[in-house]
């Protein structure tokens, strides 16, 4: 079997490991904190999506329904590993982290679900923040050395994006109506209707 990291900042997964976990292990529950619409485009079969404002809105709440064997999902890791670290604020602190996200897990060949083809969040923060710091530097040359301000305004969101390992351009993406799916996850939807696996319960996810 694949080895599992157990760093005590990240807990690893690979996706060749879930991929059998997903056949021997009845308590298991995957859980995609990326959008709906993201969820749409593709997703593991059988995960369920409570996207991470959500999940940090509620996060006591799921983590009380949550079985102890629990993959965190996302495009790349980035956003699971912050459900990963809310939840374990709320006593969930074996839960895993899908190495490389649902892409990754789809090239080895797991069970995926495929909708409607979108560009994943994390793609499109890339090309909004490369694109403003563009004009910035074009602008800043072609019509006022003021504009290249927005190239540092830019970087500094960027870096303190990294050093809090938050994204609020991110954020304000997600909201964006390309980014909408047909019916968003609630509280309702995506928390209370996963099983209680966490006393004993071996209902799965289907």
């Amino acid at each position: 079997m694949t080895p599992v990291s157990t760093s005590t900042s990240i807990t690893a997964l690979e996706p060749g490991t879930l991929r059998e976990w997903a056949t021997e292990h009845q308590d298991l529950v995957v859980i995609d904190v990326r959008s709906a619409a993201e969820f749409e485009s593709m997703h593991i079969r059988g995960s369920y999506n409570v996207p991470l404002p959500l999940l940090s809105e509620h996060t006591d709440e799921l983590a009380a329904r949550l079985a102890s064997r629990v993959v965190l999902v996302c495009h790349s890791g980035t956003r699971a590993e912050q459900a990963r670290q809310r939840l374990a604020t709320s006593g969930i602190d074996t839960a895993y982290v899908l190495t490389g996200g649902v892409p990754a897990f789809a090239a080895v060949g797991g069970d995926v679900v495929k909708g409607k083809d979108r560009w994943d969040l994390e793609r499109q923060v890339r090309l909004a923040a490369g694109s403003l710091v563009l004009v910035g530097l074009t602008g800043g040359r072609f019509v006022s050395p003021k504009i290249r301000l927005l190239a540092g305004v830019i970087g500094t969101g960027l870096t303190f994006s990294a050093a809090t390992n938050t994204c609020a351009m991110g954020k304000a993406i997600s909201t964006m109506p390309w980014n909408r799916a047909a019916v968003d996850p609630t509280r309702e939807s995506a928390i209370l209707t996963l099983p209680v696996t966490n006393a004993g319960d071996e209902t799965t996810a289907s």
